[in-house]
């Protein structure tokens, strides 16, 4: 099990009274069954996090099905060491005191003493090593050990079998490693230091449960537990005797190992090597996604699901239908243009309506802007005398007078189609490209500008504020240690006097607590209270209260203005004042964070994609639409993703190695709240839609329904509620 701020993490238990038609959501991983999506969400984002810990190799940084994936590599390589060792490493372990480093060192140096019947070591034979197989243990004595081998050739083939001396032979290839011996003892016991044993592998081995002699004083057995007989501190005191004795012997061992060793052995070479891999440094993640290679501890990681491209428009023209709907929706204020869907949006570019309510308001927006800030453009409308305002009838002569100032040849050669009124026959390639153009030209307005620059100015303000409330808060935990810091020092106090405490800002002097800053802390029935503090805690109250109704302003015009000495504001300050009192507390950090959210999204500068994939494929995300757009790494390809499914399925199939993927990854995570709720808004509106439209079949064929009853043609009925009059 996986573990979390290194203890074991506890699943979520599957709902009761689940009836067999009820949908639910499951982790694929954990087999845990949610009911809410939201909930399922939380705890996905919380497995798809780098906050795990790999119980069995304590490989930390891990997401949780990584660390799942590491724990069971490990436990198949645990696996694989050699019965005959495991009894010997577990008699080590158990009620051990050592280290888990120190414990695996003595582990090895044991085993490599160890020769069990049927491995395969190399004996000395004359003045050379050759292969061979043990066969039989002769005898065990305090001086010597005897062991049957058979020699054998390149092929394994047996050529004869001799006797041979313990000293002569040497291990071909270590059976285990240090960290297959670390995972053994993590996983083969239930406490440490002391070292204790699961109790299926005692009565298996036959391992005795009574602690030695040297410590029988300090623990014994209640209830299959191990106790600790005296008090902690004297306990760590024991523990770091019992540690350094174990030290010292073991560096005593070491040094006659260290001794006089048998020239062309390959002991020491094994050692070496594995010395070597052990300090070869891993490679440090994140790297370049394409440099990314397959891993035995990577997570299985889901297929990503192929983006759905059943655009109506052409997919060369995609992109500015993304980009033009985006800029109109995102500066709909601005434009006086009411917001329209994505989806009625590419309705209305692909209807061969000339006259189309949504199209002609879309440019007549963008040339109103025009002729407000543009010189070039308000000179060659008056060139023409007689015009009137931008209406649905004129709007088109006002769009020609436009593609003739940008003098564009691709976009003047349909002039004449424009002025017969028939913009409708034109194609979306050349419709977009217009609106491209009306786009670009705004752009450069300095009405445009201007608004930019109080975005941008405001987007600041706010974020210093954010800023400055984190500071405020962390002041404020600090003020709240210092005078648990002074509580504890009044506690102390006996008879009402103190001497000056050296290295610390408080005395205690005539039943109040002094700060040497200047601060008086006066106590009231038993507890400190700050003067100092208070009179912070109520400016920042009002900060809290101006917020407020910096909030409710802008909630209507954020460009309005709010004048705090006005009679009505002070009025309402106070309203909201013992409002506030009455509610009993400030806001919490959450709602203090989604409010700096919310404010800096309605003050939008530009739309930037989430990230890229590992073949540099672009994503986006249209806050106003419940889709992730995906876009080719030349721009030539497009598609999207519109339901929770292909959500995870995508989520699940990025590579968190890559620095690519691991952006986008983190990316998505930050945005995925807001993203299912725009995913389940558009779900309920395609169901509705579907529904309108099964209603409408369901009527009778003889009784003709009106065109602009049916859910597909909705687009048909926009009216812009914002137009300037």
């Amino acid at each position: 099990m996986p573990l979390l701020k290194r203890k074991p993490f506890i699943l979520k238990e599957p709902p009761k009274n689940l009836e067999p038609p009820e949908p639910v959501h499951q982790i694929r991983f954990t087999k845990e069954i949610f009911r809410d999506y939201q909930e399922y969400l939380k705890r996905i984002n919380l497995y798809r996090q780098r906050i795990w810990t790999c119980k069995s190799s304590a490989k930390p940084n891990l997401t949780y099905e990584e660390a799942l994936v590491s724990e069971t590599h490990m436990s198949e390589k645990v696996q694989e060491l050699p019965r005959e060792l495991v009894a010997p490493a577990l008699h080590i372990i158990q009620f051990s005191m050592l280290s888990l480093k120190d414990l695996a060192d003595t582990i090895a140096a044991k085993l490599q003493e160890c020769f069990y019947v049927g491995a395969e070591v190399c004996g000395r034979k004359g003045d050379s090593v050759h292969p061979c197989k043990i066969l039989e243990v002769l005898g065990h004595s305090a001086e010597r050990t005897q062991y049957q081998v058979a020699w054998l050739d390149k092929n394994r083939k047996i050529l004869e079998i001799a006797v041979v001396h313990r000293e002569d032979l040497i291990w071909k290839k270590l059976p285990f490693t240090r960290n297959i011996l670390k995972s053994l003892i993590r996983e083969s016991t239930k406490m440490h230091i002391p070292w204790v044993l699961h109790e299926n592998l005692v009565r298996k081995h036959g391992i005795s449960t009574d602690p030695p002699k040297e410590l029988r004083s300090k623990f014994f057995f209640q209830d299959g537990l191990l106790v600790c007989r005296k008090k902690r501190r004297e306990n760590e005191k024991d523990r770091n005797i019992v540690g350094e004795g174990d030290e010292q012997s073991r560096k005593e061992k070491r040094k006659k190992e260290d001794g006089p060793k048998v020239e062309g052995s390959t002991i020491d070479t094994n050692s070496k090597i594995e010395d070597d891999k052990t300090k070869s440094e891993p490679i440090k993640y994140p790297i370049d996604d394409l440099l990314v290679q397959p891993d035995a501890d990577d997570p299985v990681f889901t297929d990503r699901p192929s983006p759905s491209k059943d655009f109506n428009v052409p997919m060369d023209c995609v992109g500015d239908l993304l980009m033009i709907w985006d800029f109109c929706t995102s500066f709909s204020r601005l434009l006086h243009l009411w917001p329209f869907s994505l989806e009625d949006f590419e309705n209305a570019i692909c209807h061969k309506d000339s006259q189309l309510v949504l199209i002609v308001e879309s440019h007549s927006a963008l040339l109103r802007l025009l002729l407000k800030d543009n010189a070039d453009y308000l000179l060659a409308v008056q060139k023409r005398k007689g015009k009137s305002k931008i209406t649905l009838i004129t709007w088109t002569e006002y769009l020609c007078d436009f593609l003739e100032m940008i003098n564009d040849p691709e976009l003047c050669s349909h002039t004449g189609t424009i002025k017969r009124g028939y913009y409708g026959l034109l194609d979306a390639n050349t419709k977009l490209g217009i609106l491209r153009e009306l786009i670009n030209q705004v752009l450069e307005t300095s009405l445009f500008r201007e608004k930019l620059d109080v975005h941008i100015e405001q987007r600041l303000v706010l974020g210093a504020t954010r800023r400055g409330e984190a500071l405020e808060e962390g002041r404020k935990k600090r003020e709240d240690k210092e005078q648990l810091k002074a509580v504890s020092n009044d506690n102390e106090v006996m008879n009402g006097h103190s001497p000056r405490v050296e290295g610390n800002q408080h005395i205690l002097a005539n039943g109040n607590l002094i700060k040497e800053n200047g601060g008086v802390a006066k106590k009231i029935n038993g507890q400190v209270v700050s003067s100092r503090l208070n009179n912070l805690t109520e400016k920042s109250e009002g900060k809290h209260l101006f917020t407020t109704l910096y909030k409710i302003s802008n909630k209507h015009n954020m460009d309005e203005k709010v004048d705090i000495k006005d009679p009505s504001w002070k009025e309402l300050l106070k309203q909201l004042k013992d409002n506030k009192n009455k509610a009993g507390g400030k806001r919490s950090k959450d709602q203090r964070r989604e409010y700096f959210e919310r404010e800096m999204e309605k003050r939008v500068i530009r739309t930037n994609p989430l990230g890229k994939d590992r073949h540099y494929n672009r994503y986006w995300w249209l806050q106003r639409d419940g889709r992730i757009f995906v876009e080719s790494s030349d721009s030539k390809q497009w598609g999207y993703y519109n339901t929770k499914e292909e959500l995870d399925a995508l989520m699940g199939s990025l590579n968190c190695k890559g620095e690519r993927e691991r952006a986008l990854l983190n990316q998505m995570e930050k945005f995925s709240g807001k993203i299912c709720l725009e995913i389940q808004k558009r779900s309920k509106e395609l169901a509705h839609k579907i529904a309108l439209e099964e209603d409408v079949l369901r009527r009778s064929t003889r009784v003709r329904v009106p065109p602009g009853e049916n859910p597909a043609n909705a687009f048909l009925k926009y009216v812009n509620k914002w137009k300037e009059d």
